[in-house]
């Protein structure tokens, strides 16, 4: 509890038993006793050398303070679609990232791990597909700067807010459309004794539902049966052996904080260090960060100084350098593995890896593992100020800035035993590239409050000015001297350099600036009648070249707190009941730089005289009609709790429409100089419910269980992809595809649909001798079929997600169980479309490949691999997610140490589906959601054990 003497600076707080001491010297003195969450108490002194004082929770307020655009509301002023998760709810254990800590706790924002990569990041969906051909990634914030999911360690990490509709986001205009996140970092406020933290846990991981593969003795059985399988003498589990038997992951963080009402600090470090599932692909991170506060001139100046460091090392890396070159990421690496013939040797006898070169895309993996080398290592510095000045009473001006550097570095060499050197006669490769990233951000801010009666207003007003310079340049070279040395640090003894041609350098450097100006009005009258009215003007250097840089995003919300009417009061059954809507604005970019204007670029190389030269071509027509993409959503919601807040929640329903959809048109040539132009043309609605329900369940001395569960759906459609300008052949496009051999296209993308539709033939039986039967499109069986037969399969993308989040505390000991589910959607197994066509010998196969199709015969071995309807399967899945066991140890007696918990946990620790691949959480982004593809790392579980000590 922060405590003040009333007019004075003269101040401290207490410690974590409640305790403190201030020296008082004036008679008449008043201790301001105020705490978030509570009612201030003033209090005179009157002599008196204790005062004890119990503060009273504020039920009405819902003062819980709600970090929103540029500022923070107490709850119960807000009238957009906000959702809050503190630090206390995060999710615990091994999570990769900062959305992770939230995953399943917002209706609304959806969060998925496709991949159990540990370098890989989270797929961040809210409120569902909303364009065509630009990021779908809300705008994160840390502390009100752009960031990433890494920017801060997960402890440093004090609360994450979400703005999920338009009203709420769109003071942050072309960065709003789909959604805002902000993080709040942990900071401190008063005075605080010197105090140290220690965090970390350590944790194994193991793979969750590999494919099962044949094995050799099965692959035998196979052969004897017929199959055109070639039996190689040994008896290899490929999957074991790229496996760590016993990864364990180790993170730590330590943090210090302390000072005075005057000047307090903090800082901390954090390492996490991971070897992930697959050998030699060691993953570490290390994270530092200092924030310094200081208050001075009688508390009308406020200074925050703050450094954040983020360093990723990874220990090997695999570059797509294409061309026919070998490049194998560690999903093609477990790919191989699934594949390789199990009674393969991973050695010949002579010593030399076990490779068959002639075979497309088929790798020893352990001989891509230990004959490739390098690494990747990236740095992030940001170093940020603001300064906060009250000139007169309720006047804030505020100034903040700061500057953002990333550097990152790639290296590889693969040597002379590599398959690259046995295939592709490269006799040693290697690679390198580096990139650095400049984001400088300034923001003018001023504040106004003013309470008159019972009116009470609030104004801001601001600028903002963003830039962004970002290069890069890439160097590849083979064919070196003998040995096997570091290739990457000497790149220039590769004889390839000396030959001349394209492909061996190049680099890239692009700028680009945002400028905004941007205000908002908050009114309410008796705290019952709320208003909130915002603008932002905004323009982008993206859009040079064209008719309007500048965009206009308005929002607009009222809220009315209907239990404060005395017509509700007298019924005493509403402890809250609040009415919110709101509309609002929002705009997007294009990804590219330049789209307004004609581009040439360089287009191979020609050999002329002797000499190459470099040859230019038109490679993007102008648009200058070119403008943003503007997504205008309204919200109506409704906040509620009843039962003296024993059961709380709210309700949102939203509906939301792109217009000027970014697509790339197909256009004539000529008069255009190049085949396609990127114009404004489509148009997508998006509509959907969010309830969000609190529970508190049991509330006694020694015994407390909260529960939280929430539901969410999400309906879309295209409405057009033309205009009087720009207009398509067909009112569809296809997207996705399977890959080699099949060779086609996975989804449909069609006016009047909705995004995600799986399209491709529907078969409905299968012949005696093993052939499919097809449904064509008049509805009738056919041996045959023909483009026209196909259909929309199902759809990728989730109607419904829910989740249950459970917190059970009994004396000293907690449990925390959070369960999460998607359903109503489909997903292609790209596993079983490959692995369980029992013709294609050259590769393994699933054991289910001579399983009977619909019961009645195995498939024939000379059906050729296909996309149909009977690799679409359903979706639906329940996970219990995360589940974790804590104790609170009695440290009362334990020297300076304050605060001892120690935990297990798990994480992704069981689903139930119906599904028959590894998971039923694939990629949900871009136009193609649920293709589950065969080049995958999969998703691992994790078993933790972690302690928290606290020593002041």
């Amino acid at each position: 509890v922060n405590i003040l003497v009333k007019g004075t600076t003269n101040g401290t707080s207490t410690d974590a038993d409640g305790k403190y001491s201030l020296v008082v010297l004036e008679a008449d003195a008043v201790l301001v006793f105020s705490f978030i969450g509570y009612t201030t108490q003033e209090v005179a002194v009157n002599g008196r050398s204790v005062v004890d004082v119990v503060l009273a929770e504020d039920v009405r307020s819902l003062e819980e303070i709600v970090v929103v655009g540029y500022g923070e509301q107490r709850k119960m002023e807000i009238t957009g679609a906000v959702g809050n998760v503190n630090s206390e709810d995060f999710i615990q254990g091994n999570v990769g990232d900062a959305a992770q800590l939230i995953q399943g706790k917002i209706a609304g924002l959806t969060v998925v791990n496709p991949s159990g990569d540990p370098t890989h990041n989270s797929q961040i969906l809210l409120r569902g597909t909303s364009t065509l051909a630009t990021s779908t990634q809300p705008l994160i914030l840390i502390d009100g700067i752009p960031g990433d999911l890494n920017t801060l360690a997960q402890d440093d990490i004090a609360s994450i807010d979400v703005l999920k509709d338009g009203s709420a986001a769109a003071i942050y205009g072309t960065r709003g459309t789909n959604g805002v996140i902000l993080i709040t970092s942990k900071r401190n406020s008063g005075k605080i004794e010197p105090t140290i933290n220690y965090n970390g846990y350590v944790s194994t991981e193991e793979f969750v539902n590999v494919p099962r593969m044949l094995n050799a003795q099965e692959y035998r059985a196979r052969i004897a049966d017929g199959a055109a399988f070639t039996d190689l003498g040994s008896d290899t589990d490929w999957v074991k052996e790229i496996s760590n038997e016993t990864p364990l992951t180790q993170y730590h963080n330590l943090s210090l904080r302390g000072g005075n009402t005057k000047t307090n600090y903090m800082g901390s470090l954090s390492y996490r260090q991971s070897p992930g599932m697959i050998i030699n692909y060691d993953y570490s991170t290390f994270n530092s960060r200092i924030d310094v506060n200081h208050i001075m001139f009688d508390n009308k100046v406020k200074i925050n100084l703050n450094f954040i460091s983020n360093e990723n090392k990874r220990n090997v890396d695999f570059d797509q350098i294409g061309q026919g070159l070998s490049d194998s990421p560690p999903y093609a690496i477990f790919n191989s593995a699934l594949w390789r013939n199990p009674t393969a040797p991973v050695k010949n006898e002579d010593g030399s890896w076990n490779e068959e070169p002639a075979i497309s895309y088929y790798e020893n993996p352990l001989a891509l593992l230990h004959e490739t080398y390098g690494g990747f290592e990236s740095l992030s510095t940001r170093i940020s100020g603001n300064v906060t000045w009250e000139p007169v009473e309720n006047l804030a001006l505020k100034v903040l800035y700061s500057k953002i550097k990333s550097n990152n570095e790639r290296s590889q060499g693969q040597t002379k035993d590599h398959l690259s050197a046995v295939r592709d006669g490269l006799n040693g490769y290697a690679s390198k590239s580096a990139g650095q990233d400049n984001t400088r951000l300034l923001e003018l801010t001023a504040d106004y409050s003013k309470s008159v009666d019972s009116h009470n207003i609030r104004a801001m007003a601001g600028y903002a000015y963003q830039d962004n310079v970002w290069e890069s340049f890439f160097v590849r070279n083979w064919d070196f001297p003998a040995g096997n040395f570091s290739y990457p640090d000497n790149i220039g003894a590769g004889q390839r350099a000396g030959l001349g041609g394209p492909g061996l350098m190049s680099s890239q450097k692009y700028a680009s600036n945002l400028i905004g100006f941007f205000g908002r009005i908050n009114y309410n009258y008796a705290e019952k009648y709320l208003f909130m009215a915002s603008l932002r003007y905004e323009g982008s250097s993206k859009f040079v070249g064209t008719d309007k840089p500048w965009g206009t995003f308005p929002a607009v919300s009222a809220g009315w707190r209907i239990h404060e009417e005395e017509f509700l009061k007298e019924s005493g059954f509403f402890d809250q009941l609040k009415f919110r809507a709101g509309y609002g604005i929002t705009g997007t970019a294009p990804d590219q730089y330049f789209l307004g204007v004609p581009l040439l670029s360089f287009q191979g190389s020609f050999l002329i005289n002797g000499k190459w030269v470099p040859g230019l071509s038109p490679s993007r027509n102008p648009n200058p009609a070119l403008r943003w993409e503007e997504k205008k959503e309204a919200n109506i919601g409704l906040d509620f709790a009843i039962l003296n807040e024993r059961i709380s929640g709210s309700i949102d329903f939203y509906n939301r429409t792109t217009d000027g959809l970014l697509y790339d048109y197909t256009v004539p040539t000529p008069p255009n100089a190049f085949r396609r132009t990127t114009a404004n043309v489509g148009v997508m609605e998006n509509q959907g419910l969010e309830i969000l329900l609190n529970f508190i369940l049991v509330e006694k001395n020694k015994v407390s269980w909260n529960a939280t569960a929430n539901f969410s759906m999400n309906t879309n459609k295209l409405v057009s992809l033309s205009n009087e300008l720009y207009t398509t052949t067909n009112p569809w496009f296809n997207a996705g595809g399977t890959g080699s051999p099949i060779q086609t296209y996975t989804h449909r993308v069609e006016v009047g649909k909705e995004i995600g539709n799986f399209y491709g033939y529907k078969v409905i039986d299968i012949t005696e001798d093993g052939h499919w039967i097809y449904e064509d499109k008049n509805g009738e069986a056919s041996a045959t079929r023909v483009e026209d037969d196909k259909r929309i399969l199902g759809n990728g993308l989730p109607k419904y997600y829910a989740a249950l989040n459970n917190n059970i505390r009994y004396g000293n000991f907690d449990l925390t169980v959070t369960m999460r589910g998607a359903f109503d959607f489909q997903l292609l197994n790209f596993q079983r479309m490959y692995y369980e066509n029992p013709g294609l010998a050259i590769y393994n196969q699933l054991v289910s490949s001579n399983d009977k199709i619909f019961g009645k015969s195995v498939l024939n071995k000379n059906v050729p691999i296909e996309y149909n309807s009977y690799y679409v399967e359903d979706g639906d899945y329940w996970k219990i997610d995360n589940i974790k066991l804590g104790h609170t140890f009695n440290v009362s007696k334990i020297g300076h140490i304050s605060r001892a918990y120690l935990y297990v946990s798990t994480l992704n620790t069981i689903t139930f589906t119906k599904y028959k691949g590894m998971d039923p959480e694939v990629n949900r982004l871009g136009l193609t959601p649920g293709n589950d593809s065969r080049f995958k790392y999969p998703s691992t579980r994790f078993y933790s054990l972690g302690v928290n000590v606290t020593i002041n």
